[in-house]
């Protein structure tokens, strides 16, 4: 099985990608509007894509610890309204956007440090790689789904905020 395709490695890549966004946004050189838009639609649809096909799976494991599992979900519910916050703010690098983007940055990395350290390794030490290769397709095609349908537009978060 090529790496490309274990969720694993996937959920890991999406990671350092929002990292990378993170330097951006951070960045006065950089076009932190679009480094925002970017993070906020591969934040979204990697959180349902995990949520809708990755969670229920790893649940069945007898070695991967529920409770931190659903611990995750509720953290994904946390890093959404933090992005709402930041979304919400009118002037890009203001003092406003910085506090709330350091609000974001703390939320994600919290999660996917705790993310990494338990789900992950628990996925990557008891689930069998072929089982790894199918998560890994159902995470893609769902995370396709949900950035094609603008997932990370203010009105979207706002809308899985609420609910």
């Amino acid at each position: 099985m090529s790496q490309a395709q274990d969720v694993v490695e996937l959920i890991l890549q999406d990671h350092r990608r929002m990292e990378d966004l993170f330097r951006l946004m951070r960045s006065v050189e950089a076009d932190r509007a679009a480094a925002l838009e970017e993070f906020a639609d591969l934040l979204v649809a990697h959180a349902l894509a995990e949520e809708a096909k990755v969670y229920p799976a790893l649940k069945r494991y007898k070695n991967i610890d529920d409770e931190e599992v659903e611990h995750g979900e509720h953290e994904h519910d946390e890093g959404n309204e933090a992005l709402l916050a930041l979304l919400e703010v009118e002037e890009v690098g203001s003092e406003e956007w910085d506090s709330k983007l350091e609000e974001l940055v703390e939320a994600v990395t919290h999660h996917a440090d705790e993310e990494e350290r338990t789900i992950l390794n628990g996925a990557r030490e008891n689930v069998a790689m072929e089982r790894r290769a199918e998560l890994g397709a159902a995470f893609l095609q769902e995370r396709e789904r949900q950035l094609k349908a603008g997932c990370g537009s203010v009105d979207n978060v706002r809308r899985i905020v609420k609910s």
